[in-house]
């Protein structure tokens, strides 16, 4: 299972960049796998605010439909509007193409809540 060094994650598998004044978020590789093929994303609405914990939109494969909670609150400024066409990207690169939401949080301190990428792999892993 991989991890991204930069990024902070919940328990319910999204990551989001742990820096910035806007801040992408996807679901992570272990995430990805658990889903096998992803065949559809339902995305939010740009401009959309959100809540800590709030439902970012849903993603499914043949497998099972999942919503993306907000990792932290702020307001939906762009969409990855490739996974429209394309929401295999999120299998093929979940910490790179395959972002979903970019954030700009409203408390950039909720973060300190979040998993650093050692704690998330050990809950992944167990």
């Amino acid at each position: 299972m991989s991890v991204h060094q930069d990024y902070l994650y919940t328990e319910s598998h999204e990551w989001i960049e742990a820096s910035g004044d806007v801040r992408r978020i996807g679901i992570t590789d272990h995430a990805q796998h658990l889903f096998g093929d992803i065949v559809f994303t339902e995305l939010p609405e740009v401009g959309r605010v959100v809540k800590k914990g709030d439902s970012l939109g849903t993603i499914e494969s043949p497998k099972a439909a999942s919503d993306l909670y907000a990792p932290i609150s702020g307001e939906v400024v762009e969409v990855n509007t490739v996974l429209n066409g394309a929401p295999e990207t999120i299998n093929q690169s979940p910490y790179g193409d395959g972002w979903i939401v970019k954030l700009r949080p409203s408390d950039p301190s909720e973060a300190e809540a979040l998993l650093s990428p050692d704690k998330y792999e050990e809950i992944a892993e167990g």
